[in-house]
């Protein structure tokens, strides 16, 4: 049995893992009949992925959302056709991932603008920093311009990916290099107000995961209120850092507001892997097929007398802390905490639910529906 089998019968059947991937016709762009904004019918929030051909946008795509091994990325083909993915793991980790091939002209006809930046929330232009990125550039300031001009709360990601071939400094003067020349242009046009984001990315490390955790946040209404439970628990535990990751992607949908060392990032993710791995293996799954349930729990005790702890939040969501092994002494203040957390998080979760069915409903906002949940009650 494959590895993505033993996936599928872990979350049970009707669950798709990580995403579906559709495609939406069978040759290159061919106008608005390939993205009909009915393929989007709850609104879900809209990332494009753009750059040049080759830029690596579906390597990204594949091995962030789909579990594929960054070798074998090497045998893909350039994207002629656009891509539209739906991610649904949870019900915070929900959008649809649109992979644009590198060849579309904005000035062509069939192209519009309105209906595809209209609907957008985050655009990721990504950019080759192995190559020469000056065409890479014209590309991105021609995007974001017209991106911005339809939409101007878009949120623009500039991923400078292969970066792993590159040696520390030349990552740091290549990304310099680039922040400088994309706004100089951005401002040469008039358009000094829009914000664009840079992160380093590789497939082959985890920081590709980092950067995609963190265009996601900035999608989830709900994130200040997350970030919030997760500092009053962090605070009232002695835990020194918390990460709310989903599952399936390893991207963290929230953490608290220490800052994110990239090791224990690492460290994090790498421990989710071996839970839902052993969890396939030997867990004892529910009706639905699932091992990993409200049970699952995981504890490793590393050599420099800090310790990686595991909760599972719901069947989607786990909770990851670092803390040091002398204030693990009080575990069962701990676990009493995590349950009011839990708790908590379950009521943004019906919060959520709420607001979509409420979404007409123009006197009510999402705002006024999370704020009573500020303060949990847990102990010190």
């Amino acid at each position: 049995m494959s590895y993505e089998q033993e996936e599928e019968d872990h979350y049970g059947p009707g669950y798709e893992v990580g995403s579906y991937t559709k495609d939406y016709n069978d040759g290159p762009y061919d106008g608005e009949s390939d993205l009909n904004v009915n393929s989007n019918p709850e609104g879900k929030p809209r990332i494009l992925l753009m750059g040049l051909r080759r830029s690596g946008k579906s390597s990204i795509q594949k091995v962030v959302f789909h579990k594929m091994s960054p070798n074998e990325t090497l045998f893909l083909e350039s994207t002629n056709k656009i891509v539209k993915d739906e991610i649904s793991n949870s019900s915070f980790v929900q959008f649809q991932i649109w992979d644009f091939p590198g060849q579309v002209d904005f000035f062509d006809s069939n192209f519009d603008c309105e209906m595809i930046f209209g609907g957008c929330g985050a655009l990721v232009f990504v950019i080759d920093a192995q190559d020469d990125y000056i065409d890479a550039l014209m590309k991105l300031n021609l995007t974001v311009t017209r991106a911005y001009k339809v939409n101007p709360n878009i949120r623009f990601e500039v991923f400078i990916h292969k970066v792993d071939g590159l040696s520390d400094d030349h990552k740091i003067e290549a990304q310099r290099d680039i922040h400088q020349r994309a706004n100089d242009e951005l401002m040469e046009e008039g358009f000094d107000s829009v914000n664009l984001s840079f992160y380093l990315t590789s497939i082959y490390d985890h920081s590709i995961f980092e950067a995609f955790s963190k265009v996601v946040q900035k999608l989830i209404p709900q994130l200040p209120t997350l970030e919030n439970l997760l500092n009053i628990f962090v605070s009232n535990s002695g835990i020194e850092k918390a990460f709310l990751f989903d599952v399936v992607s390893k991207i963290y949908i929230a953490t608290d507001s220490s800052p994110v060392d990239m090791q224990s990032y690492e460290l994090c993710c790498d421990m989710i892997d071996v839970v839902v791995d052993i969890s396939c293996i030997y867990g004892t799954k529910d009706a639905d097929g699932a091992a990993f349930d409200h049970q699952s729990l995981s504890l490793i005790k590393l050599n420099n007398s800090t310790i990686l702890y595991l909760r599972e939040v719901n069947r989607f969501l786990a909770l990851v802390c670092i803390l040091r092994e002398d204030h693990f002494a009080r575990q069962g203040l701990i676990d009493y905490n995590f349950v009011c957390f839990r708790n908590a998080i379950q009521e943004v979760f019906e919060v959520r639910m709420q607001v979509q069915q409420a979404s007409n409903n123009t006197n009510q906002s999402a705002g006024e529906l999370i704020q009573p949940l500020n303060s949990v009650a847990l102990k010190e």
